[in-house]
């Protein structure tokens, strides 16, 4: 089993360009108003269509990617720096009622996403501790509302 994901967005051809360089892969399919990534690292069945009249772009509070070790979370975010994608780290963060490590980008359409790995799962009573936050040039996106 594997999570699939479709969204509607502005702008096909900028979308795919930007996911291009986002997971490092071409879509498997691209026909006209429609194109389907099919990654396998992580697993994941991500598609999009372009938005026709009277439909919006997609909105969601935030999607994220969860990855298997935090030298994956710095590889994935070493990429995006790279590529000059604007991105916002939490490292050793609080959230969801879990230490995690994460970076948070953009998407053209607004969507934030991030990827992340837990360390371990925290107490599930009391308020949530405030998060540390380090602030790229650029940053991505406000987490004050995309945390879980």
């Amino acid at each position: 089993m594997r999570p699939h994901l479709s969204i509607n967005v502005k702008d096909i051809a900028k979308s795919v360009e930007f996911y291009t360089k986002a997971f490092g892969v071409k879509p498997q399919k691209f026909i006209g108003t429609y194109a389907k990534f099919d990654l396998k690292s992580p697993s994941f069945n991500f598609s999009m269509h372009e938005s026709v009249e009277g439909r919006r772009a997609s909105q969601v509070n935030h999607l994220g990617v969860e990855v298997d070790s935090v030298d994956e979370v710095k590889t994935w975010q070493k990429r995006f720096e790279d590529l000059k994608i604007p991105v916002l780290v939490e490292d050793q963060t609080d959230c969801c009622y879990a230490l995690q490590d994460k970076f948070w980008f953009r998407d053209p359409d607004g969507n934030n996403w991030e990827v992340f790995f837990v360390h371990e799962q925290l107490a599930n009573v009391g308020a949530e501790p405030p998060r540390k936050k380090k602030v790229a040039k650029g940053a991505a996106c406000d987490t004050d509302s995309g945390c879980c």
